[in-house]
């Protein structure tokens, strides 16, 4: 049975009340399909469209639930991409500033319940595209006010991740304030229906010592991995290594957070009246979470080299666009070589404008992201000083890894007179 949003003959009315019909309808276990929600977006529904976005698929949510198709086996990678944002960040570093949206780029979802009906908590965990991601178009942002001794902790992924006998190996991107503090914690369930659960930090010391402690079998120290970026240092990567167990079952990745904070913390009741009244004290909290990976291997993924690939451009069309540059269409095609066999998450499509002087800095400009072994272009303003472009396809592979750009494959292409 179909609903309208807009309402048009729809039990219910539609619009914010669309649940109703849906309700109805899960009550009966009949199917639906959901009509024009593009209502949100033309009708301006306020406060904004991704407020109105969240707070009307939340109705949905709830009426219906979500389908989650985790995998079962490692690696795990989420950046949490939605698949649109205001600009676009790898590994760190913004590589455009434009709005965009290609659904096919959306990443695995946490499970962030909207709020914004309720009253808002003290702590409040979102989607962020404000604010620099550190991969895709958005990150996990975890704000709002901590007292010094407790611990925040909410669900970002259940499923059943099977682990192998040996170790797998976390990394995972953090943006924080200098007092707050971030870290993971992963929930297994074993065979015999026994639950253990695993908090990684880099600094553990902070988290055992507050009142919720008790809350984790184990803790496992992160350490710092230098960067990808160096000259990006607002994205810190860290690294743990967790002993596994073919006998456990991985249910529950949970984000983490607590106040940094010196001196020891007494997690009893404290005798002095100004402590009492410190420790109860709210203090800010914000930090962001980029990524999470989960493998099996320490090193990233294996890519093949640039000359496995054979690249090729097909339906090349110039055009004039003015006195001084011209309009570039093409579809942009690549396959591995038959004795090489690999399968990736994506690719990411740069382009270098190279010009005769050899001393000039090269202009590198991300073009989009492709899901599939080939890329259009279309209207790709080439000015009249360049001599030749230099198109680079960037694998992707599934545990988040990007192959090195001075190896991946490339097409060349030389503007025509």
């Amino acid at each position: 049975m179909g609903i309208d949003v807009f309402g048009r003959n729809t039990f219910g009315g539609g619009q914010w009340n669309t649940n109703v019909a849906l309700d109805l309808l899960k009550k009966d276990d009949v199917s639906t399909a959901i009509f024009a929600p593009g209502w949100i977006y033309e009708t301006k529904q306020q406060p904004d469209f991704q407020s109105a976005q969240n707070r009307w698929w939340g109705l949905v949510e709830k009426s219906w639930d979500v389908l989650r198709g985790y995998p079962k086996r490692l690696p795990f990678y989420s950046d949490f991409d939605q698949g649109h944002g205001y600009q676009v960040s790898s590994e760190g570093l913004q590589v455009s500033g434009d709005p965009w949206n290609n659904i096919s780029c959306q990443s695995f979802q946490p499970m962030l319940k909207y709020t914004g009906d309720e009253v808002q908590p003290p702590v409040r965990t979102s989607i962020n595209f404000k604010d620099e991601p550190y991969s895709g178009g958005d990150c996990v942002t975890v704000q709002g006010y901590l007292r010094k001794n407790a611990i925040f902790s909410e669900q970002l992924f259940n499923g059943g991740l099977s682990m192998e006998d040996g170790y797998v190996h976390l990394f995972y991107s953090v943006n924080a304030e200098a007092n707050s503090d971030l870290g993971l914690s992963l929930d297994f369930l074993s065979r015999n229906k026994e639950n253990t659960s695993i908090l990684i930090a880099e600094d553990i010391a902070i988290f055992s010592r507050k009142k919720q402690h008790r809350l984790y079998s184990s803790y496992v120290q992160s350490d710092k991995v230098e960067p990808h970026a160096p000259d990006n240092q607002n994205w810190v990567i860290y690294r743990a290594t967790v002993q596994s167990s073919a006998s456990y079952t991985l249910i529950g990745i949970n984000i983490v957070c607590t106040l940094k904070t010196s001196g020891k913390i007494n997690s009893e009741a404290d005798e002095d009246e100004s402590s009492e009244e410190d420790a109860n004290r709210l203090w800010p909290y914000h930090a962001s979470l980029g990524h999470i990976s989960i493998r099996n291997m320490d090193e990233n993924t294996q890519f093949p080299s640039a000359e496995s690939w054979v690249t090729e451009g097909k339906y090349i069309s110039w055009s004039n666009n003015s006195n001084t540059s011209k309009l570039l269409s093409l579809k942009i095609s690549w396959k591995l070589n038959t004795s090489h066999q690999a399968s990736f998450m994506k690719y990411n499509i740069y382009v270098e404008k190279l010009i005769g002087d050899s001393n000039a800095k090269v202009s590198r400009s991300f073009l989009g992201v492709a899901t599939v072994e080939a890329f259009y272009m279309s209207d790709l303003q080439v000015p009249d000083e360049v001599t030749s472009l230099k198109f680079i396809i960037q694998a992707c592979g599934r545990d988040g890894s990007r192959q090195g750009l001075e190896e991946c494959p490339k097409l060349f292409l030389v503007p025509v007179e």
